[in-house]
């Protein structure tokens, strides 16, 4: 199923590490966003557990292995064309993930890598919804649930 045009909104996930009060971010080298900065995350395949499917993807984008600590929130992006359709819509269940080995490194999807400061990382090209799961991270603390459901994060959305 392609990412544009969807008939459905797809699924996906990202993955919230927090190391020594940084926040692990990937710079995107795919669209939707390519270049800006954003968690490591992407789709859930069929019969794949989100949680795990959390994990696989910082593993295969970042060289990190995780334990997921537990959901963090669920975010929606929608981004329509000029002519007012719906070109991406995903759903997105953020965990948040302790890291437990291996070594942090920008692959797969991502062209860099960093641990930067929460505060910090809200001076950088983010994606809306990282931007949005920041402040929540920021309001909320690094707990599960701490960002709601479903935040709404920009104008090609519907809000309730």
């Amino acid at each position: 199923m392609s990412r544009e045009y969807s008939r459905y909104p797809l699924v996906g996930v990202g993955s919230i590490v927090i190391k020594d009060g940084k926040i692990l971010l990937i710079r995107r080298g795919a669209e939707p966003n390519r270049g800006k900065w954003s968690i490591p995350g992407g789709m859930v395949e069929p019969g794949e557990d989100p949680d795990y499917a959390a994990l696989r993807e910082l593993r295969e984008e970042t060289g990190v292995n995780g334990r997921v600590i537990g959901l963090f929130g669920i975010y929606q992006y929608v981004e329509r064309d000029s002519e007012g359709k719906v070109k991406y819509h995903f759903l997105l269940l953020d965990y948040l993930v302790e890291p437990v080995g291996g070594t942090p490194r920008a692959s797969s999807d991502a062209l860099e890598l960093r641990f930067t400061g929460l505060r910090e990382a809200l001076n950088l090209d983010l994606t809306d919804t990282t931007r949005q799961l920041i402040m929540d991270l920021l309001d909320s603390g690094f707990k599960p649930c701490g960002g709601g459901f479903i935040k709404y994060v920009n104008r090609g959305s519907q809000s309730h």
